[in-house]
């Protein structure tokens, strides 16, 4: 998958394609159903499959002290992306020139002159211009005029209501990753690079790989049973494990972080790239009141998790 993130210097190769236009913050199954439609059309005329999203997210732009929401990282998201089968991710840099577009310059600069979109698929409820001022009846008429297509894709709903990001955070601030990976169409992954702890876990004899949370929504603290993908590195693959996801309060104040021990794996994984999915919330956060408690919580936790996953 090429990534582009200007759209005025744009490679021949990198125009021309049917793109999907959105934010896609943890590509659940309703942002899927836009990418499938943008597929679809692209078949007809011969285009290439095209995402258009934004970096920052214009929430993180316009409220930067805001807490954090975003399900996902843009390397995430690009990763989610690439196995879609997209060719081509418009990753556009979000900042003032781009937020003070009008909806029609939007459309004439970006859409048609910048990036030659063939054909563009939205959400019914996609805004877009200056103040969010333009909508999807605009987009259409100006679509007519410039020479691009246009598709709206109906809001996507399930049994729990509304497919949306909004949802699935609840869903993960309440313990229950299962009802958000019903919704993701896949399951809740906190992916990124592995870094340095203060190896607690080695020393009570579960070393650890721990991984940064900022910039992300915290689901509910506490132990998980999950999937694990090494991204690269000579341990790469695929492997079960238990995960705390918390500020580690027997310790003092921390800063929130997740932390996997991968059952049955030995070997260095600092520097390497990580995926661990949430399948099963197991237990709250806690503190013990002595190390022994810890490490038999620690045993028991493992062993729930082992059973769980042995199904999956």
């Amino acid at each position: 998958m090429r990534i582009i993130r200007d759209y005025i210097y744009v490679e021949p190769q990198d125009r021309g394609a049917s793109a999907a236009i959105g934010n896609f913050d943890g590509v659940h199954i309703g942002h899927q159903s836009v990418i499938e439609l943008a597929r679809s059309a692209g078949a007809k005329i011969g285009a290439p499959l095209g995402v258009m999203s934004f970096e920052p997210h214009p929430r993180e732009y316009f409220a930067p002290q805001s807490p954090a929401f975003r399900l996902m990282s843009r390397e995430a998201r690009a990763t989610r992306l690439t196995k879609l089968g997209v060719a081509h991710l418009y990753e556009l840099n979000f900042n003032a020139a781009l937020s003070a577009l009008s909806p029609q310059d939007f459309a004439q600069q970006v859409i048609a002159d910048g990036l030659g979109l063939k054909h563009i698929v939205v959400g019914a409820d996609f805004c877009f211009g200056k103040g969010r001022a333009g909508n999807v009846q605009m987009l259409q008429e100006f679509g007519a005029q410039m020479g691009f297509g246009v598709t709206i894709a109906p809001l996507l709903e399930n049994t729990g209501g509304q497919v949306s990001s909004t949802s699935i955070r609840q869903a993960l601030g309440d313990g229950r990753p299962q009802d958000a990976a019903a919704q993701l169409g896949h399951w809740h992954r906190i992916e990124g690079p592995v870094i340095g702890g203060e190896q607690r876990g080695r020393d009570l004899g579960y070393p650890t790989a721990n991984m940064s949370m900022d910039g992300l929504h915290l689901p509910k603290f506490g132990v998980y049973a999950v999937l694990v993908d090494v991204q690269d590195g000579p341990h790469a693959g695929s492997y079960h494990g238990a995960a705390s996801l918390g500020v580690r309060p027997m310790f003092g104040i921390n800063t929130a972080n997740l932390e996997t021990f991968i059952f049955d794996f030995s070997g260095d994984l600092y520097g390497a790239t990580l995926s661990v999915g949430l399948v099963d919330f197991l237990r709250p956060e806690l503190k013990f009141d002595t190390l022994e408690e810890l490490i038999a919580q620690m045993e028991a936790d493992c062993l729930q998790a082992r059973s769980l996953l042995s199904a999956t």
